[in-house]
């Protein structure tokens, strides 16, 4: 069988699975593909990857090819977002001395409530509490932007590499951060800090990662696309059965991948979450999904929530920057190559972000589609159609 290669890009999270099941477990030769898959030390060097044709398509933080079409971090290229890899699988950690504190004034630890757990933060933090987060134009960002603006607290966001995220937090060069796992457990594991909060606590169905690839790459390679996305897409279908975990959890060890111990991966996709240097345990049912739900399918409406987000932090035009967001969500593409997979469509390409509550049955092309929560932690709706 004749195979095509393709260069993938990553960053080494869990949330890259996958892409590693896809290769090694033969969905992507399934598709008469050969993937290449070269690992990126941070996601500046990725996203230049991609810019610069130096890799086909790339695993990239959902918020970042927003970011370029709005124009923003010195964007060469239109990036499409093909489809969701991951939703959620964020958390967020502070340093031993701010837990400590944290806990002496009462706090405790309860790792589901934003609100309390920001007033407790507020009462103990820094002038100026340094937070790292992997990228500028990150889900990351967003969330510590959301979760931290009704405090008075003063917060300057770092950027660090998600691997380097814990070693950051034992040197005292930030005081918190928010990355995806592994990189969260790290500062319980290497006893340098304490987890406070799952991402999903925040936004109960926030895009983590997206498939990506340039557009003028997509339209001249429309075969190779579809064959990419089918076997993305069968590999996270893959991934959310809980019988795969430890299968998977065996290949993302390796050094070519995210390089963590399997027992903390595997932890993190049963959503048992080790808090603290005690031991103490929480947890946090489908902490990461790639599948279930919908989890795949790039709604135009989440897109355009980061865009009037960054629009908001960098005054961008508000509309013009919704519109710009929801035109590079390929829900065209999705549709078209991913039907025949057996992939069940949603009636519409956007929706009303965070009014879900409780799981609800939307109309999809198989009959009914189960919608999860996806509320924001503060009661926030956003209507795309409102631009």
């Amino acid at each position: 069988m004749n195979v095509s290669p393709l260069r993938i890009g990553f960053v080494p999270l869990l949330d890259m699975a996958a892409l590693a099941v896809a290769h090694e477990l033969g969905f992507a030769q399934a598709e008469g593909l050969a993937l290449e898959l070269r690992a990126a030390p941070s996601w500046s060097s990725l996203r230049d990857m991609l810019l610069w044709g130096q890799i086909d398509a790339a695993h990239i933080l959902a918020p970042l090819p927003v970011a370029m079409a709005l124009g923003l971090g010195g964007a060469v290229a239109r990036v499409d977002i093909l489809q969701n890899i991951s939703l959620n699988g964020v958390v967020i950690a502070v340093s031993t001395v701010l837990a400590d504190a944290m806990r002496a004034e009462g706090h405790d630890f309860a790792f589901n409530d934003p609100r309390a757990t920001a007033a407790d933060l507020a009462q103990v933090a820094p002038a100026c509490l340094r937070v790292g987060v992997p990228f500028p134009f990150s889900t990351q960002a967003a969330l510590v932007t959301r979760w931290l603006r009704e405090t008075p607290m003063q917060y300057e966001l770092c950027t660090v590499p998600p691997p380097r995220m814990a070693e950051a937090l034992g040197a005292g060069e930030i005081d918190a951060y928010c990355v995806g796992e592994p990189w969260g457990s790290m500062a319980v594991e290497t006893g340098v800090g304490s987890l406070v909060l799952p991402g999903k606590a925040i936004w109960a169905a926030a895009p983590e990662k997206v498939l990506a690839a340039r557009h003028d790459w997509v339209e001249e390679n429309p075969a190779l696309t579809g064959a990419l996305m089918r076997a993305v897409w069968r590999a996270g279908k893959w991934l959310d059965d809980p019988v795969n975990r430890q299968t998977a959890c065996e290949l993302l060890c390796r050094s070519e991948y995210v390089n963590a111990p399997a027992e903390i991966l595997e932890r993190a996709l049963r959503g048992e979450m080790v808090i603290s240097p005690r031991g103490e345990l929480r947890r946090v049912p489908e902490i990461i999904r790639f599948h279930d739900g919908a989890a795949s399918f790039p709604w135009r409406s989440q897109a355009a929530w980061f865009a009037a987000h960054l629009a908001e932090r960098h005054g961008l035009g508000m509309a013009s920057a919704v519109q710009a967001a929801k035109a590079i969500c390929r829900t065209d593409l999705y549709r078209q190559n991913l039907r025949g997979a057996g992939a069940d469509l949603p009636g519409a390409s956007e929706k009303l972000e965070g009014a879900l509550e409780h799981p609800l049955a939307v109309s999809s092309e198989r009959g009914t589609m189960i919608l999860p929560p996806d509320r924001f932690f503060d009661g926030q709706i956003f209507d795309p159609s409102a631009f």
